[in-house]
């Protein structure tokens, strides 16, 4: 998705895995402006998890929180993901709320389940939900550039 709207300023982030041996071990947190961190390894010790995985909420309050603020600049904020890990982070919560309530347009990926913050977007009512299935998800990118045209 990023690359159909390169160009154009985006804020936000996204994920992408870590492995090794090629076995999941975690999560890095990739701004659009180029910062990077590890949200999330099977090696980071603490109370903040998520299944097998050790959440850094320092690194996400530092990372999302600033990635998400709203910026006269950005025309798109882009945010993958909402879900369990990310809202582990107040910085998150709050950033995602002050964005959310703006005139901004969001594209974000929300986890299928989940309660507190995932269940309250959900439940906003400027919130449009598309299901992203195998079947599906080859056919979003052209129906999210739709979408942003006509706002």
């Amino acid at each position: 998705m990023a690359a159909a709207l390169a160009g154009r300023p985006l804020g936000g982030f996204y994920t992408e895995e870590i492995r090794a041996a090629g076995a999941r071990r975690g999560f890095r947190l990739v701004t659009f402006d180029g910062r990077r961190a590890v949200m999330a390894h099977v090696d980071v010790r603490g109370p903040a998890r998520v299944g097998k995985y050790g959440v850094d909420v320092a690194a996400l309050e530092r990372l999302a929180a600033s990635a998400l603020a709203l910026r006269d600049d950005v025309g798109v904020y882009l945010v993958d993901e909402i879900g369990k890990m990310e809202c582990l982070s107040p910085g998150f919560v709050a950033a995602m709320r002050a964005l959310l309530d703006s005139p901004r347009l969001v594209v974000a990926t929300i986890g299928q389940r989940g309660g507190g913050f995932i269940a309250e977007v959900k439940a906003r009512p400027d919130t449009e939900l598309w299901e992203v299935t195998l079947a599906s998800r080859d056919g979003l990118p052209p129906r999210v550039l739709a979408w942003l045209a006509q706002r």
